[in-house]
């Protein structure tokens, strides 16, 4: 049988379904959609990272058993779509948290030190500028954390006992679920005003579309960071750009954007006060690694007939 990788995964995840006896297919290399129609019409399995698969290319995946998404998000997959024609869907829920929670950690005190701009300055031969631009400490310092799933408790874990942080959390239905006791549930609202951080680890999608706009930076401290390692779209970037212009917040860090690759020329690339990375919370050889041998596990399940550990369910 064989399986449609366009994009390349780390070799462990090939090496693995090579030696189960599948084919490893890859097409073009290409991800328009187009070359997408083209190349998965012969192919049993998808391995699918950044290409979106729509109905329309869903619709010429005629041996199509399963698509399985090369990460913990699947907003470029029409799992709808797919569950209509019969095609499994699968994800990897469990292999990116500690990759992108420690890139947060990393963003974060980057920016309460201005690593960025102490660098820039330093290279500009200005070992001087130090002296009236001061970085802080986060120990007794308030991060507030939207979507407290797998990455959010990480990241609040490593705040709280690693650097001695106030962690509050805003969970809309905080009954019944398990809140480890160095995290204190408050309202949005509370959390946007005492917040000296604020970190999203939110799904993506429509729902949480613009979750962090106009209205919710006003309520935040001048002094305040605000940082997105969840998905493009959460936070509504004109109008973060906006608020840093005119100091309304004092910066933040931007891992994901709502268009990807992002265009240079936009607004939020001329802030000094903000961080910007090419999606790469989970960008690590380990991670890279684990994700591999998830979702080909689950191929593998898929194509001899079991069930997948990892279904998308909707």
């Amino acid at each position: 049988m064989k399986i449609y990788i366009p994009e390349p995964i780390a070799e462990a995840g090939e090496k693995y379904l090579e030696f189960q006896g599948y084919e490893i297919f890859r097409g073009s290399g290409q991800t328009d959609r187009e070359s997408l129609i083209r190349d998965i019409a012969e192919c049993d399995a998808m391995i699918l990272r950044t290409a979106k698969m729509d109905e329309e290319v869903l619709e010429d995946g005629k041996k199509l058993r399963i698509v399985a998404r090369h990460g913990a998000g699947y907003d470029n997959l029409d799992v709808k779509a797919a569950k209509e024609r019969g095609i499994i869907t699968t994800y990897s829920p469990d292999t990116t948290a500690l990759s992108v929670a420690e890139m947060t950690i990393t963003l974060l005190l980057m920016l309460a030190k201005k690593v960025k701009r102490m660098e820039t300055e330093l290279r500009k031969d200005n070992f001087s500028y130090k002296f009236s631009h001061k970085g802080m400490d986060v120990s007794g310092k308030t991060l507030g954390i939207i979507g407290l799933g797998k990455i959010g408790k990480m990241v609040a874990k490593k705040a709280a006992i690693g650097l001695d942080m106030k962690v509050i959390s805003y969970i809309p239905r905080p009954e019944g679920k398990e809140i480890p006791e160095y995290i204190k549930a408050v309202p949005l609202e509370q959390l946007l005003k005492e917040s000296d951080f604020i970190s999203l680890h939110v799904p993506g999608g429509a729902k949480n579309q613009n979750l962090i706009g106009k209205k919710e930076l006003e309520q935040m401290k001048e002094s305040a960071f605000l940082l997105n390692l969840s998905r493009g779209g959460v936070v509504n970037e004109s109008e973060f750009a906006e608020a840093v212009r005119k100091k309304q917040i004092a910066g933040g860090a931007l891992d994901v954007f709502a268009k990807e690759p992002p265009e240079i020329t936009d607004d939020i690339f001329k802030l000094e006060n903000v961080i910007l990375t090419p999606h790469i919370g989970s960008n690590t050889e380990e991670c890279m690694e684990r994700i591999a041998m998830d979702v080909a596990k689950d191929v593998d399940l898929v194509l001899s007939g079991e069930d997948p550990r990892h279904p998308i369910r909707q």
